[in-house]
C-alpha cells in the first residue's frame, strides 16, 4: 500500500467523516488538485451488532470535502461496510478491492467514484 496518512486506530466514525477527512484533504494540495471540479454526495453506511447502523454523509465539491452526520436523500455513490472491515481498511490490513471481491464493502452509484475513493479518503 502506498504512503498515505493513516487515521488514528480509535477513531470514531463520526470524528473520521467530519473532521480527519476533511482535514486530511485540506492540507494536501495534490489531492485536491486530483479532486479537481469533482462534485458528489458520498454516503457511508456503517454498521455492527454493538452500535447498529450510523450514516455519514461527505460533500465534494472545488477540491474540498466536507462531512456530515447522517445520510443524503440522493447520493452519488453509497458504501456500505462493518465498521471492523472500515477499521481495516483504515489501517491498510485490507485492500479495498479485496474488501469487494469478499462482499465485505457494497457499493451503489457511480463507480467512477469509487475509483476515486482512495484521493478523497487517503
Amino acid at each position: 500500500m502506498p504512503d498515505r496518512a493513516l487515521p488514528p486506530d480509535d477513531i470514531t466514525p463520526h470524528a473520521f467523516f467530519t473532521d480527519w477527512v476533511p482535514a486530511s484533504v485540506a492540507a494536501d494540495e495534490s489531492r485536491r488538485m486530483r479532486l479537481g471540479d469533482t462534485e458528489a454526495r458520498l454516503l457511508f453506511e456503517l454498521f455492527d451488532a454493538a452500535s447498529g447502523e450510523r450514516e455519514f454523509t461527505l460533500h465534494i465539491e472545488g477540491g474540498r470535502v466536507r462531512g456530515e452526520v447522517g445520510g443524503h436523500a440522493s447520493p452519488d455513490l453509497s458504501i456500505r461496510v462493518d465498521v471492523a472491515t472500515w477499521r481495516a481498511l483504515n489501517r491498510g490490513e485490507l485492500s479495498a478491492p479485496e474488501a469487494l471481491l469478499r462482499r465485505r464493502v457494497q457499493i451503489r452509484g457511480n463507480l467512477f467514484l469509487a475509483l476515486k475513493l482512495h484521493i478523497i479518503l487517503g
